[in-house]
């Protein structure tokens, strides 16, 4: 009997953060759909996208929810942060305004989500290095500073995006086989799916 729809051991919430037009849905349907979508409309509210990676031999599915960077939205998209296991906090590499308002959203990530919550910093638009407004090195010292993960990426070549999602779970994963992720609690962003044995019923999960 085939379970593969439900194949997995994991659930992870992922929220992805930053300022408008720095990419960010661009790079979620790159993780998702292997595509580039060229026109991407800017987000009214959050999107939603899911999908199974494997760390460790474990298959995790990740449920990713993509942030409107508008500051009118920022009501709306707070309520999202609450219960992520992880975080991808994207900037332009073109456009140092979206690299110097990190700190407001890593203040709201800080204050919304769990201590444990595993921030990813992600230099987008990685492709454009001749429009290069943000050095690689200062923000890197950034992350360094703030104990973040960081790479860079591009959604339209898909350089790094994948390494991006699965960095970030492969330190979740870390987390919770340390211990220092307590899967009982409620706002720790994962969920713990044991594979049913075979012929067996799946509970659904409460972030399905």
């Amino acid at each position: 009997m085939a379970t593969a729809p439900y194949n997995y051991s994991y659930i992870f919430k992922y929220i992805i953060i930053g300022d408008m037009g720095v990419g960010k849905s661009c790079l979620l349907h790159q993780f998702t759909e292997k595509k580039f979508m060229a026109d991407c409309p800017h987000t009214i509210g959050v999107e939603f996208g899911t999908r199974i990676i494997e760390v460790s031999g474990q298959k995790i599915k990740l449920q990713i929810w993509d942030t409107a960077g508008q500051e009118r939205f920022r009501a709306v998209t707070r309520s999202y942060y609450r219960g992520a296991a992880g975080a991808l906090m994207v900037y332009d590499i073109t456009r140092r305004s979206t690299y110097n308002h990190l700190s407001s959203w890593l203040t709201d990530a800080r204050n919304l989500t769990n201590p444990n919550t595993v921030i990813i910093l992600i230099g987008n638009k990685a492709d454009l290095e001749a429009q290069r407004d943000v050095t690689y090195e200062e923000a890197k010292q950034f992350a360094e500073e703030n104990g973040l993960l960081f790479l860079e990426a591009s959604a339209k070549t898909g350089e790094n995006v994948e390494d991006a999602f699965l960095e970030a779970a492969k330190k979740i994963y870390q987390n919770i086989q340390d211990g220092s992720l307590d899967l009982n609690a409620a706002e720790s962003g994962v969920q713990h799916k044991p594979s049913a044995p075979q012929g067996g019923r799946l509970t659904k999960s409460k972030y399905v």
